[in-house]
């Protein structure tokens, strides 16, 4: 009799095998475009936000737009490949979608600005949009950039991917550091984070024998980046001494 082959257990299926993968990894064509539309509008609320009400609508749309497209603009310049808002029309049409929102009904942007409830939902599309973005980004870096001194590119991968989900403040470039000059915001550091974590785990051997490895970190990605940003929008910390009077009673 042969001998039965071995059935391999994924004690970590879960993590792809739920009914949120799908929405977190933007695994359709209408989940990209509400995550995109989402992700441009809440740029858009910031945009519009700074801008004097009496600026010029060309001006808010060009801001706008190098907001929205920032990282996926100066990242694949710098791998030779062709920027992202030219290769998918979701991007544009999401833009130009969110910007007549703001433009012709700031109703909008002031509910955003008034309910959490709203606010977190937007958030949480932003979020997503930008994980995913990294993931990409850093991929198509990591693949694009030949291995120097180790045995793959280190740096070049995650310095493209932490732009590709921050560059957008650096944009137009006449801002110079001026994004930068209070320190590090919460998006740029976790932009680092989530591709250095990614390009490292995916190229050692912490995911040797990850079944769908990447899937499931591009999962922790996003959802570490909608926890900080959620966190970071409504100011929630723990008061250390009220913390410590519940800890003693």
């Amino acid at each position: 009799m042969g001998r039965k082959p071995d059935i391999i257990v994924d004690p970590t299926a879960w993590i792809v095998e739920n009914s949120f993968v799908e929405f977190l990894t933007c695994g359709t064509v209408q989940i990209k475009f509400m995550c995109m539309l989402g992700y441009t509008f809440y740029h858009g609320y910031k945009v519009f936000s700074k801008l004097p009400a009496d600026t010029a609508p060309s001006y808010k749309f060009v801001n706008h737009f190098m907001a929205c497209t920032g990282g996926g603009i100066l990242v694949p310049i710098f791998i030779n490949l062709v920027p992202v808002p030219l290769v998918s029309d979701l991007y544009p049409l999401a833009i130009v979608s969110s910007f007549l929102i703001h433009h012709y009904f700031p109703v909008v942007r002031q509910v955003l600005g008034m309910s959490p409830i709203f606010k977190a939902f937007v958030i949480v599309l932003y979020e997503v949009t930008r994980a995913y973005v990294v993931v990409a980004l850093t991929s198509a870096a990591g693949n694009a950039i030949p291995a120097s001194t180790f045995s793959f590119p280190i740096f070049g991968p995650i310095i493209c991917g932490t732009i590709a989900g921050c560059g957008g403040a650096f944009l137009p470039l006449n801002k110079g550091l001026d994004p930068i000059k209070s320190g590090l915001q919460t998006p740029m550091l976790t932009a680092l984070i989530g591709a250095a974590a990614f390009h490292i785990f995916m190229n050692t051997w912490l995911s040797e024998g990850v079944v769908d490895a990447k899937a499931k970190c591009h999962i922790h990605m996003a959802v570490f980046f909608i926890c900080i940003s959620e966190i970071s929008a409504f100011g929630l910390t723990v008061d250390a001494r009220a913390a410590a009077r519940s800890k003693k009673a």
